[in-house]
């Protein structure tokens, strides 16, 4: 079907013809039928679907069509600064050959252009539940106009923590009666149900199945490397296989910033997007990357939502996501429009718990192996202490109203979970830091804890990439998890194994032991603290 089958307004369809559109998606098709007979929509679509088209035509055309919401608004919900961005681009497209004006309100950034562009008139507005609070507490965006309501990625925003705000936002809208709302989610979780069952009038349901959950031409592969050896790893297959194009994904936005940096004194060109970097500069690094100028791009599942970049080479999961979900968003950023990438992921003894969970969810192994020493390459950071910053802009906002704003922000005592590095160094600690006994200390505390810590050996690691999941995750708890006070070998760990498929094939009944809890803390556990807790 093709947009030009439905009676859309004349300058909607030169927005559209422009943005590039012809054919509909299976989504974009379902959306449209369904919304512009008035109808609210609850729709289960995996990202890159074409579901924030599909939104933004039917508000459009319902903006533009129908005389009784004529002067009236809408709001569009998003989890992140980036998508927020995003959607105002696709939107601004689409509106190009209308008077209908947008813009996008999100945090990290300072309220004079906000608030200034909410005094112009914004016909749709697009924010991040946080800042659009904020904006309406104050005053400067008013909420009883709003006749569409969109959240997008519902279930991100849940996870993310918006599920009191998001409803704190819906209730001060006009009543659901008086609006039409979409609830567009790529998973059908209690909380997505719930916010649909209370806040709209007999949805009509849509479920657009994905075709694979994950792309049959994204090569995957998977490495068991310990946690020591992954930068290392990382540097030897930029080295071997020289993208052209990649994102590293890691948990934490402290790892991003320390990876990225690591690369650079490594020599590779690299720049990280976290949740408290400046709006100005993650559009600028994003700007660089899309246009090629930096090849290597770290971030957070977070950050990386609404990062949309066409022919991306690699993607390289430097830490194993710890929702399993994740893993198929982070690989699906390359192999995008049927064309072919290449999906790495790094599984230290901290990662695997999370492995079972992926290999299940997306319904097969993943090919792996050992990291063999040839795929490793020399750090050149290594003992090189690498320090973090605090990026957060609208605390530094100095407007009235940004000032306002980061007062009563600071009292509610969110602005204390979110303000990054709050303990600031003396100039001589930060020497210590760099150079020094500090420095010195630490590397020998290191030394010491890869010559006591127990690890794989050559022959073990060659078996090691034999066995299943299963068997994998039995060893990694034994030798790591501190059940024993012997180390496990990979070999009796074998042969124990099969000897209890012997017995099972005589018919002999196999008793497993109990395990006990009582040496829970020893182990890898108490080594840690003999090493790093003396001073």
């Amino acid at each position: 079907m093709n947009f030009t089958e439905f009676s859309l307004n004349e300058q909607l369809q030169q927005g559209i013809v422009a943005a590039g559109y012809v054919e509909c998606t299976p989504v974009q098709a379902q959306v449209l039928q369904n919304s512009l007979e008035g109808r609210d929509l609850y729709v289960q679509s995996q990202t890159g679907t074409g579901k924030t088209a599909a939104y933004l035509v039917s508000i459009i055309q319902e903006l533009l069509s129908r005389a009784e919401v004529s002067g009236k608004k809408a709001l569009i919900m998003v989890p992140t600064r980036e998508l927020a961005v995003q959607v105002q681009e696709e939107a601004e497209k689409l509106c190009k050959f209308t008077q209908l004006k947008c813009d996008s309100f999100y945090g990290g950034v300072g309220y004079d252009k906000q608030v200034a562009s909410l005094k112009k008139g914004v016909d749709i507005m697009i924010g991040t539940p946080g800042r659009v609070i904020d904006l309406h507490e104050g005053g400067q965006m008013d909420l009883s106009q709003v006749s569409f309501l969109a959240v997008d990625e519902a279930d991100r925003m849940f996870d993310m923590g918006f599920y009191p705000d998001l409803r704190t936002l819906i209730k001060v809208l006009p009543v659901a009666e008086k609006r039409q709302t979409m609830l567009f989610s790529a998973t059908l979780n209690s909380y997505v149900k719930n916010l649909a069952w209370e806040y709209t009038r007999n949805p009509a349901e849509i479920t657009i199945a994905a075709d694979n959950i994950t792309v049959d031409e994204i090569d995957q592969e998977l490495f068991h490397v310990s946690s020591d050896k992954k930068l290392p790893l990382l540097l030897g297959i930029i080295r071997d296989q020289k993208p052209e194009s990649l994102i590293i994904f890691c948990n934490t936005k402290r790892s991003c910033e320390v990876v990225a940096k690591r690369l650079r004194i490594n020599g590779t060109q690299s720049e990280f997007i976290i949740g408290d970097l400046p709006q100005k500069k993650r559009l600028e690094i994003m700007d660089k990357f899309k246009a090629g100028k930096v090849k290597c791009l770290v971030a957070t599942d977070v950050a990386a939502r609404g990062i949309d970049v066409s022919d991306l080479a690699m993607v390289i999961n430097y830490d194993l996501p710890n929702e399993a979900e994740n893993y198929v968003h982070r690989i699906g950023r390359t192999a995008r429009a049927g064309k072919s990438g290449k999906a790495y992921t790094f599984c230290s003894e901290q990662d695997v718990y999370s492995l079972p969970a992926i290999e299940r969810y997306i319904e097969k192994p993943i090919p792996s192996r050992v990291a063999e020493e040839s795929l490793f390459a020399e750090d050149k950071s290594s003992g090189i202490y690498i320090r973090t910053d605090n990026y957060r802009e609208d605390y530094n906002d100095k407007s009235d109203f940004g000032k306002k704003r980061a007062a009563e922000y600071e009292k509610s005592g969110r602005g204390r979970r979110h303000r990054g590095d709050r303990h600031r160094d003396s100039s001589s600690t930060k020497k210590e830091r760099g150079h020094g006994r500090y420095s010195r200390a630490n590397e020998e505390a290191g030394r010491k804890y890869k010559r006591d810590r127990r690890v794989f050996n050559e022959q073990e690691e060659a078996m090691l990439a034999t066995m299943s999941t299963d068997e994998r995750m039995k060893l990694y708890k034994e030798r790591f998890g501190g059940k024993s006070s012997k180390p496990v070998t990979v070999e009796k760990t074998l042969a124990s194994q099969q000897s209890s498929a012997t017995r099972k094939g005589k018919g002999q009944q196999v008793h497993k032991p109990s395990v006990s809890t009582k040496n829970k803390k020893t182990g890898l556990f108490a080594k840690l603290k003999s090493i790093f807790g003396k001073k």
